[in-house]
């Protein structure tokens, strides 16, 4: 399987350190904005071409496969480009920032029929698919989630500290996170949604505080909490409140309530979460089937996300 990265950034490294962990994969090409970004990050990892030009990809019979990790605002755009171009796609969250480019994502997957999934790395994580096994299982029924999504990022920088040539998005990119695993592990689509927001930053345009409040159609809730103003700990945690036990879930870390050390090492073949979606992306195409998190699977995310920028606007 021959893979092109688009997007050299912090994700776009943790994807390439990933799929050096899955057999016979070959990373072939690396686009970045910068092209010395590009030539030094493919050095690194193998890839033969790099180059400022995703259209220099797309246009190579050698490429058999992209990952986009690149601004927010080009995620639809690409995603549609590469799968006209007849390869298969892994687009990082968020699919889109509207609700209309979504649709078009997922209409042109239906039309090529090729391989189109989205980053929801939270369906990947040992932790969160510790918890769906269980309820798959009639083990565990969510009674309430209790999330919060917290960064301090009073710049324009990414999750290295370095300068971002966009600005990020608490709505459609970290609160699609939490709106599409609430569904996914309640197995039910949401009913209602409210969203609040503080002041918008006068240097970066965007809110920097979120609130919002989601609940499904048999009356389970989830309670998030986003921000861009808080000090620490970074990262999000997720309170799984159910019917047997309560767990707190940190990337690919889980405990109970009290405290209690889950062991989640038996649930996958890795404990990286991205390295799961990458093997679960290539499995996909090699098998010829949908992948979890397809975009068909995460359409209503962005229904949702929709729905709340509305509320906004």
């Amino acid at each position: 399987m021959r893979v092109a990265l688009a997007g050299a950034g912090a994700f776009g490294i943790k994807h390439l350190d990933a799929l050096q962990r899955i057999d016979d994969v070959e990373v072939v090409a690396v686009v970045s904005r910068r092209l010395d970004q590009a030539q030094e990050v493919a050095a690194k990892y193998g890839a033969t071409q790099a180059t400022t030009e995703l259209g220099d990809v797309l246009a190579s019979p050698d490429v058999d496969a992209v990952i986009l990790c690149t601004p927010t605002q080009m995620h639809a755009d690409q995603a549609i480009a590469t799968m006209r171009a007849g390869k298969h796609v892994q687009v990082e969250i968020p699919l889109a920032d509207n609700w209309s480019d979504a649709i078009a994502v997922a209409k042109v997957q239906e039309e090529t029929g090729l391989v189109c999934m989205v980053g929801h790395t939270r369906r990947f994580n040992p932790s969160h698919q510790w918890i769906h096994q269980r309820i798959v299982a009639g083990e565990l029924s969510i009674l309430q989630m209790d999330v919060q999504t917290y960064f301090f990022r009073r710049t324009n920088t990414n999750a290295l500290g370095q300068p971002r040539s966009w600005t990020d998005n608490l709505l459609w990119h970290h609160a699609a996170h939490t709106v599409d695993l609430f569904q996914y592990q309640c197995g039910e689509r949401i009913v209602a949604a409210n969203v609040l927001q503080g002041p918008i930053n006068k240097d970066l345009g965007i809110p920097m505080d979120m609130s919002i409040q989601l609940k499904s159609a048999t009356g389970q809730i989830c309670t998030l909490s986003l921000s861009f103003n808080n000090e620490g700990p970074l990262g999000t945690f997720f309170r799984y409140i159910c019917d047997n036990g309560t767990y707190i879930a940190r990337y690919d870390d889980l405990i109970t309530g009290r405290d209690e050390v889950v062991d989640v090492s038996k649930v996958a073949v890795s404990m990286d979460g991205i390295e799961l979606q990458d093997r679960e992306f290539i499995g996909s195409i090699r098998e010829g089937r949908d992948p979890n998190a397809s975009v068909r699977s995460v359409l209503d995310c962005y229904r949702i996300l929709s729905q709340l920028d509305a509320q906004l606007q």
